[in-house]
């Protein structure tokens, strides 16, 4: 007896001192005792003792109906059972309070009350971080940039659903190999270089700068990419993380600015050239008619026609340098792409060859456009003319319009020889063509390019496989106007 005594006064002290809360409860239910932690951690005062757990009135957090019947389940059949991060509402706090509960009975002697533990551990801390955690992974996956997640060695461990939908490659494709997998030719290796340089450096860190990229179709994709060494306390570097913005369409955009202003630039010298070779085309012109009626010399008129025509040549440039320059502003009504279409698919038909076949694609309903129907008229069977004179007056053309979004296109299909890779990155370029000599001024696909920007649209050239050349316009779509209430 006299042992027992030290021994139930170090447990005491033991129990008194516990990070983790206890509550001894006595069959039928009765709270017969309570450590100091039990009180800190549940915010309940120690007139809980001696009375019975079946009249709580709580029926949530460390009472609620589970944990109830977990405790009966321990005094009635000696169960055991757990429950994690239970929200508790005893505390004024805020965030909440988060509690791991352990219901366990304890041994009983013959003619001994069944008796069950009820442990309580505050574990707020840990759900917070849990919760942290996910929420930054909720935000590595739901960022629109481009992100990846490298192992100190540089294999990927994690990219989200942004660097899929940039590079083309799926997560899986991607998890256990290294970040090459999307790498450049056009990138320097002295780029990479002072990349690996600065990461490693423990003074920094990091790195940050554009870069080329290849996605999984080949295209090269412009990026600005910056990569963070996370080391752990210790200072030892456990990961990187990329994040990069594609500024691919940024530099689509920058692209055709560029262009467009080089257009202006270049109407207001036609315009000047232009005005100053009429007058000695028209001189010229005169000088040709006089000796045409003083002379009847064959060999003379012969070479007065060659030389007309030539005038008659350089007049047409002359004529498709003051289109090129008169930029006008577009007289924008409400227009049905579909009627523009089949009424310039119509103009260009009956002065054609009818040895072309015409495949014509419409939606049922209209496809509203705010435009200048003469210049959009222009823009069309410009392209519909070259469209002929590719395929040499035979073959087929097709020519679709839809709706995709909130746009509205056009797409001209024929069945010519396409363009060559060389011409197509200079297709919209004033004074270029790949017609014959003497055919074409170059100035037309430039004309049109200014008419469909000044609409606020992109007109592009490609190859279509399986047929020839594609040019496709795109206009924005004409919302409703919604009826009067």
């Amino acid at each position: 007896m006299g042992s027992d005594a030290p021994d139930q006064v170090l447990l005491r002290r033991l129990l008194d001192s516990a990070p983790t809360g206890v509550l001894l409860i006595t069959e039928p239910g009765e709270i017969t005792w309570a450590n100091p932690a039990y009180f800190r951690t549940t915010g309940r005062k120690p007139s809980l003792l001696g009375t019975d757990f079946h009249a709580i009135p709580e029926t949530d957090g460390t009472w609620s109906p589970a944990i109830r019947e977990a405790v009966a389940g321990a005094l009635e059949r000696g169960a055991s059972a757990s429950f994690r991060a239970v929200r508790a509402r005893y505390r004024d706090v805020p965030a909440g309070v988060y509690l791991d509960v352990d219901v366990r009975p304890l041994e009983r002697a013959d003619g001994e009350p069944a008796r069950a533990l009820l442990m309580i551990r505050d574990v707020s801390d840990r759900v917070r971080e849990q919760e942290r955690a996910a929420l930054f992974y909720e935000s590595f996956r739901t960022s629109t940039n481009v992100m990846q997640l490298t192992d100190a060695a540089g294999i990927m461990v994690d990219v989200n659903p942004a660097y899929e939908r940039v590079y083309g490659y799926t997560r899986e494709e991607c998890i256990g190999r290294k970040p090459s997998l999307v790498r450049s030719r056009h990138t320097s290796k002295e780029v990479y270089e002072k990349m690996w340089a600065d990461l490693v450096d423990p003074h920094r860190g990091y790195w940050s700068g554009e870069i080329l990229n290849r996605d999984r179709k080949g295209r090269e994709r412009p990026v600005m990419l910056s990569i963070t060494a996370i080391r752990d306390t210790g200072g030892r570097v456990t990961h990187y993380l990329g994040v990069a913005v594609d500024l691919s369409e940024q530099r689509s955009w920058e692209m055709r600015a560029a262009h467009t202003g080089k257009l202006a630039s270049v109407g207001q010298l036609a315009a000047g050239v232009a005005h100053e070779i009429n007058t000695p085309l028209a001189n010229v012109m005169l000088v040709a008619e006089s000796l045409r009626r003083r002379s009847q010399d064959p060999w003379v008129l012969a070479r007065l026609d060659r030389m007309t025509e030539q005038v008659e040549v350089a007049a047409r440039i002359v004529r498709g340098l003051l289109d090129f320059a008169r930029r006008e502003e577009p007289h924008a009504v409400t227009l049905d792409l579909v009627d523009v279409s089949r009424d310039s698919l119509g103009f260009v038909r009956g002065k054609q060859s009818a040895d072309v076949e015409i495949q014509e694609s419409y939606p049922d309903s209209p496809v509203p456009i705010l435009g200048d129907r003469i210049q959009l008229m222009q823009v069309l069977t410009n392209l519909l003319n070259n469209a002929y004179d590719a395929m040499q007056g035979r073959g087929t053309l097709q020519v679709t319009v839809r709706t995709v979004r909130d746009r509205a296109e056009v797409d001209i299909v024929d069945h010519g020889p396409g363009i060559s890779a060389e011409a197509l990155p200079h297709i919209f370029e004033p004074f270029f063509t790949t017609k014959p000599e003497g055919e074409g001024t170059g100035l037309g696909l430039a004309i049109c390019h200014g008419i469909v920007a000044s609409h606020h649209g992109t007109i592009t050239g490609r190859n279509v496989p399986g047929a020839g050349a594609g040019f496709l316009v795109s206009l924005p779509l004409r919302a409703p106007t919604p009826a009067p209430g």
